[in-house]
């Protein structure tokens, strides 16, 4: 018997810095990405894993609210103050904003929204791809 699964893809634009890399990454610089939410489960009485719209309007409607156009930093990133003070756009992470944390957050968004994720493929450029899924 097979496994069913349905992704749902979503593209924005973004800016971070990552503090204490060794290379260009420290500096402020942006990215278009690409994220793909991978659901996977039974199908329910219409023959779907979940409905392409309801990852829309959870984790759609998140990544347009909280990190489209924002500038993504670390919580102790100094900067965070001086942008929001400068009335910037600011999202605030726990952990630095690398691809491979920003997978695992939109993890967290997936599974808080009551999807049947299984993976999110961050995609921060078309050739560096981060991906996080639960063992």
């Amino acid at each position: 018997m097979g496994r069913y699964g349905a992704t749902k893809t979503f593209r924005f634009c973004y800016g971070h810095r990552i503090p204490g890399h060794d290379g260009p990454c420290c500096d402020l610089h942006g990215h278009n990405a690409r994220v793909e939410i991978v659901c996977s489960d039974d199908l329910d009485e219409l023959g779907m894993v979940v409905d392409f719209g309801k990852i829309t309007e959870t984790v759609g409607r998140w990544i347009d609210e909280h990190w489209d156009h924002q500038m993504i930093l670390w919580a102790r990133d100094p900067l965070v103050d001086v942008l929001k003070e400068a009335k910037q756009p600011v999202f605030a992470m726990e952990q630095r904003p690398t691809a491979e944390n920003m997978a695992a957050h939109l993890y967290r968004v997936s599974e808080r929204a009551g999807l049947p994720v299984v993976a999110v493929r961050f995609w921060e450029t078309d050739h560096n791809l981060a991906t996080y899924e639960e063992e």
